[in-house]
């Protein structure tokens, strides 16, 4: 192999390594919910993610679906469940104050 290619072999390399390192930032929009949710759970007005997803999560999988994860949005203080069941994903929307939920769209 020509000299050449192996530094640029060798460029590419520690250029990915470089990229690697770098930490991964949250949008300021992510940054901002999870701060809202902390802030909200310190001062009262929300509950707690494991009381809602006690809440919800245990209903959905004895109905076979399988939970992914969440999203909070601190405009309207909504935590939405992710859930996942014969190849479709079910969002539940849950009031983070009272625990409600609010709505459901996916089947």
């Amino acid at each position: 192999m020509p000299s050449h290619m192996k530094m640029f072999g060798f460029l590419c390399l520690g250029a990915l390594l470089a990229a690697a390192a770098l930490p991964a930032h949250a949008s300021p929009q992510v940054r901002g919910d999870q701060e809202a949710a902390r802030e909200g759970r310190a001062q009262g007005r929300l509950l707690p993610l494991r009381e809602i997803e006690s809440r919800v999560v245990p209903a959905m999988t004895r109905k076979g679906a399988q939970y992914l994860g969440f999203d909070f949005d601190s405009g309207t203080m909504i935590y939405t469940l992710k859930f996942l069941r014969n190849g479709s994903v079910i969002w539940i929307d849950v009031d983070g104050r009272s625990g409600q939920i609010v709505g459901q769209s996916g089947r």
